[in-house]
């Protein structure tokens, strides 16, 4: 059996080495990860902060990530009514404020803590998305009653019905608006994360049409229209189920390392370009 002194000077020795090597990769004295590496794990570019809280902390992007899907993926198969499902995702109503309003709510805190601003405006909204769109479903809230007065008669609380879907579905159509631009941001960090943005956007879209589809009396073509976003969601989930386990290899130094479309070394940045500007008219 090898001295302590000897096991000593090889633990000192692998430290080296491993240094050594975060050294290769080191930006501004913050992190030490290639930049597509980088990108995967924070779904943001990589940009130069202040601080070493990101080597402190522990990644919060899958923690976001991770509610959402789950928030999201039962919602997409009640839209869709496999195995009986239904009634909007009011039976997820838990899982919508804790899952997807709760946990990216804290993912998104600390992704402003550690200096990722993208994601931080990501996660956040969408969980306040979350957690508007449980509140709105939540039966003591009552927010269609707002719409039906007591004891109203069928046909009354019908109108009152179909104000409250064409209302509803402004909040859903501007979400969709704000997902438009997280889309074209996102051409920044990676194709699978603007794959979920595109297949997001298509559902909120799809499901505003379907609210007022269903408010002008058309309950047939408003059903498709739930169904088809309830696709949507569906194929988004599917991306976002890939990224985290993606996220997660990263985390423990999985061997095996799967793609996810860098966009952040092809789409140069401000900076970058403005760089690459300046030295072509220097050596000019």
């Amino acid at each position: 059996m090898a001295p302590n002194g000897a096991n000593g000077e090889v633990a000192d020795s692998i430290d080296r080495d491993y240094k050594e090597h975060l050294k290769r990769y080191e930006t501004n004295g913050t992190i030490s990860l290639p930049m597509d590496v980088f990108e995967k794990v924070y779904l943001n570019p990589q940009l130069p902060v202040k601080g070493e809280l990101r080597g402190t902390f522990g990644n919060p992007t899958p923690l976001a990530l991770m509610g959402f899907l789950i928030a999201s993926t039962p919602l997409g198969c009640a839209l869709m009514g496999w195995r009986g499902a239904g009634g909007g995702g009011a039976a997820t109503i838990g899982a919508f404020y804790f899952f997807g309003g709760l946990l990216q709510v804290i993912g998104g805190v600390m992704e402003w803590i550690i200096g990722n601003t993208f994601p931080f405006v990501v996660f956040g909204s969408y969980g306040a998305f979350w957690l508007t769109l449980g509140a709105t479903l939540q039966p003591s809230f009552n927010a269609e009653g707002a719409y039906i007065p007591a004891g109203a008669s069928a046909a009354v609380a019908a109108a009152g019905t179909a104000e409250f879907l064409s209302s509803f579905a402004f909040y859903l159509l501007f979400v969709g608006v704000l997902t438009t631009i997280y889309m074209v941001i996102a051409l920044r960090t990676n194709v699978v994360f603007v794959i979920i943005f595109l297949f997001l956007d298509l559902a909120l879209l799809l499901l505003a049409a379907a609210y007022w589809t269903l408010a002008e009396g058309n309950t047939a073509l408003g059903g498709q229209l739930e169904v088809a976003a309830g696709a949507c969601v569906f194929v988004f989930c599917l991306a976002g189920w890939y990224l985290l386990v993606v996220q997660l290899m990263q985390a423990v130094d999985f061997p095996l390392s799967l793609p996810v479309g860098d966009l952040s070394t092809r789409f140069k940045g401000g900076a970058a370009r403005r760089k690459a500007r300046a030295d072509l008219e220097k050596n000019a």
